[in-house]
């Protein structure tokens, strides 16, 4: 009777972001701005992974101040704690406790065949048990809240995939409809956010603009970085492809990327006048959250109440699935 009744429930909503340092504004365009969109869409749960980071992040200090900072990014972004539950992962122990419950069920080729792992290790993480079994805890993290959908990039894609597998093999173990399979969102158009030289902005690669970059001399500064070709300023250049018109079309108008384009195929301008414009509209695009992020971080104790209101909020949804578990495990 739970699948029917599960029906008439609001569709809930699951993201988490690991708090990795400032985020850029791939991780906005991503994540942020696709979860602060979906607040309108359904119940929206939303959490700052700090048990995912420890398999990068090996000073407390350095942690503790990465989840502040962020959490007053989300907010200042627009994320709003009326609309969503919003929490620190560790302040609802019940997932590592399910955690551990699913790996019971979870076969190894599960996660022998899951590409982050070796993605990571190439980058120079080191390998541990954690980065390893990863996608059992973000299994967790998905169904312990009775997730409906969960808006994933690409390249999270197949972690995604391992969660569904893993409550299907739970709940043909111990019963159907125990835990709620859940299905995923996909931006394609923003997946994948070019950084400084093309490839896919991040830290590791240090090709990012942060989304809250210390200065506008700083941002201009790296926007002029951008990797394009030796075409001459008189010449037509092509649109297709460049990282410039891709990153100027997160933030600008559709007339306003088809007249960036029309100009690119008329030639007459250099790449830096189109530069100038792209760091113009980035500044301006994120004006106003800059604002409001100034004023959050001179109330931390705000920040620190609506991180504490919404662990309550997630800690008992999470308290009644993991009941329900336990019960169905014999515990």
């Amino acid at each position: 009777m739970r699948g029917l009744f599960q029906t008439l429930d609001p569709m809930r909503i699951l993201s988490g972001i690991q708090p990795s340092g400032s985020p850029h504004i791939g991780n906005y365009f991503g994540m942020m701005e696709p979860a602060i969109r979906l607040q309108e869409e359904g119940e929206a749960f939303y959490f700052i992974a700090d048990y995912h980071s420890l398999t990068s992040i090996h000073s407390g200090e350095e942690l503790r101040e990465n989840v502040r900072n962020l959490a007053i990014d989300f907010l200042a972004c627009g994320l709003d704690p009326e609309k969503a539950t919003f929490w620190r992962q560790s302040d609802v122990p019940e997932v590592t406790e399910l955690t551990w419950i699913l790996s019971c069920v979870t076969p190894m080729g599960l996660l022998e065949r899951c590409v982050s792992y070796k993605d990571k290790i190439a980058q120079g993480i080191s390998p541990s048990h954690g980065l390893f079994a990863y996608p059992v805890l973000q299994a967790a993290d998905i169904l312990i809240f009775d997730s409906n959908l969960v808006p994933v990039g690409k390249d999270q894609k197949q972690h995604l995939e391992v969660t569904r597998d893993v409550a299907q093999k739970f709940n043909d173990r111990y019963g159907e409809d125990l835990l709620v399979i859940p299905e995923p969102r996909i931006r394609e158009e923003t997946a994948v956010v070019p950084g400084l030289d093309g490839q896919k902005m991040s830290k590791s690669y240090d090709n990012s603009i942060l989304l809250f970059e210390e200065t506008e001399k700083k941002l201009r500064k790296k926007i002029m970085k951008i990797v394009t070709d030796s075409t001459p300023v008189e010449d037509p250049k092509d649109p297709e492809g460049s990282y410039l018109i891709q990153l100027y079309s997160l933030v600008a108008s559709s007339d306003e990327v088809k007249k960036m384009e029309a100009c690119f195929r008329a030639g007459g301008q250099g790449y830096g006048h189109y530069k100038q414009q792209v760091f113009e509209k980035l500044r301006d695009h994120f004006a106003p959250m800059r604002e409001k992020r100034e004023k959050l971080a001179a109330d931390t104790d705000y920040v620190d109440g609506v991180l504490e209101d919404g662990a309550k909020r997630a800690g008992e949804k999470a308290r009644e699935v993991l009941d329900r578990v336990r019960s169905a495990v014999g515990m």
